[in-house]
């Protein structure tokens, strides 16, 4: 077990698997099916992104380094939460892009029960660390414990 300290973007407590990412998340590609064609299991969309395709990403861990693509990308995360597909945490190794810390806050926000604590700049020996299907417990100060 490890822990990692980062900065608290959206507070909150989770515990949830991990599904890991080692390069950038394009949200619109790997969110579009759970958007546009009801996928409950926001399986991942983006062909272009070998660590998550084909993989399911509602009520995981979702660790990623950072958000890629078009300004679309906030909106996106907002509804996904909004639909209730959202990852059960997000959790970055770098600074969070703009537009994917705008969707995330209003979530939390405006979104009543909406839950998807995400953290930030947890640093580059996070993603060296954490393995699809590890366990990942968040807490509202931005502590990330990672187990077995």
């Amino acid at each position: 077990m490890k822990q990692f300290k980062g900065r608290a973007i959206a507070p909150g407590r989770a515990e949830a698997e991990a599904v890991v990412s080692r390069c950038g998340v394009n949200t619109l590609a790997s969110f579009q099916k759970a958007l546009q064609f009801g996928d409950k299991n926001a399986t991942c969309g983006d062909q272009n992104n070998p660590d998550l395709y084909g993989k399911a990403m509602a009520g995981k861990a979702l660790c990623l380094p950072q958000t890629i693509g078009s300004t679309t990308g906030g909106l996106v995360l907002y509804c996904a939460c909004s639909m209730n597909r959202q990852p059960a945490c997000l959790l970055f190794s770098e600074e969070i892009d703009s537009l994917a810390a705008a969707g995330s806050v209003l979530a939390a926000v405006w979104l009543d029960g909406a839950q998807m604590p995400v953290v930030d700049s947890l640093g580059s020996e996070f993603l060296d660390y954490v393995r699809d299907g590890m366990k990942i417990a968040v807490e509202p100060d931005g502590s990330v414990i990672v187990g077995e």
